[in-house]
């Protein structure tokens, strides 16, 4: 590796599986010391100690990033362990497959809470230490969905369109301090959320078959493929890269 975050203190929300686990290996392998934020505690221990095993700075915190409370304090704890976080990957966050007119309430309020609240909390709490460090850099996990409408999966690309909106929002704010800030736009995914997303739409009658999503971007997505593109956003050269949505998508949204 090129040791291309070496000296950053990097925070990776929803990091203890998919591909916020393999950007965890991906940051800590180029010489970020890591905390990696989940809910899933036994996932997230483990990750970590294993990558200690190898002699890489990691570190977990346990925290529902829905949470204000819950956040400052995995942030506190980052700040302790390894500094302030000079790097943020915003990847945690879920999905609600179903007709529109069957959803509630409920799933609104869940759906906001962990695909864009988290985000706000998040950053909110990481960007004054940045700029008491000089800058920072922050990506946002987006999606396809932001621009590409599925059926039973409005409430998704809604929140993916806030997404998608907060991440140039944040950078054109903040631009001035030193902090760049961009989203990360996958396609269909080989992780279990996107194989949870494929089951799910295929009870609905949505075709997400092997051969629709070989026409719509080849095969999956594979975790390391988004993390990569995470991983180049957060590094120097994408020091003039502010603002984007980089798509992960092989060519999906360009048809």
């Amino acid at each position: 590796m090129s040791q291309r975050l070496q000296g950053h203190s990097a925070l990776i929300s929803g990091g203890a599986s998919g591909c916020g686990a393999a950007a965890v290996r991906m940051f800590a392998q180029e010489g970020a010391r890591v905390t990696v934020v989940d809910r899933q505690a036994d996932l997230g221990e483990a990750l970590a100690a294993e990558l200690r095993g190898q002699g890489l700075e990691v570190t977990f915190a346990h925290a529902d990033v829905s949470q204000r409370t819950q956040v400052q304090a995995a942030v506190d704890h980052a700040t302790r362990t390894f500094g302030a976080p000079t790097v943020l990957f915003n990847h945690a966050g879920t999905i609600v497959v179903k007709p529109f007119l069957e959803t509630t309430d409920q799933d609104y309020d869940s759906l906001l809470d962990v695909n864009v609240r988290s985000m706000f909390l998040m950053t909110q709490a990481v960007l004054p230490g940045m700029i008491a460090a000089g800058g920072g850099r922050i990506v946002c996990t987006s999606s396809i969905s932001a621009v590409a409408a599925t059926p039973m999966e409005v409430l998704y690309n809604l929140t993916k369109g806030a997404v998608h909106m907060f991440a140039r929002a944040i950078a054109v704010e903040f631009r001035d301090r030193n902090i760049r800030c961009n989203a990360v736009c996958p396609g269909f995914i080989q992780t279990p959320h996107g194989i949870r997303e494929v089951e799910a739409l295929t009870r609905y009658g949505v075709d997400v078959s092997e051969a629709a999503i070989r026409a719509a971007q080849g095969r999956m997505c594979l975790p390391e493929e988004v993390a990569s593109a995470a991983l180049f956003l957060v590094s120097d050269e994408a020091s003039f890269v502010n603002g984007t949505h980089l798509f992960v998508d092989n060519g999906f949204t360009a048809v």
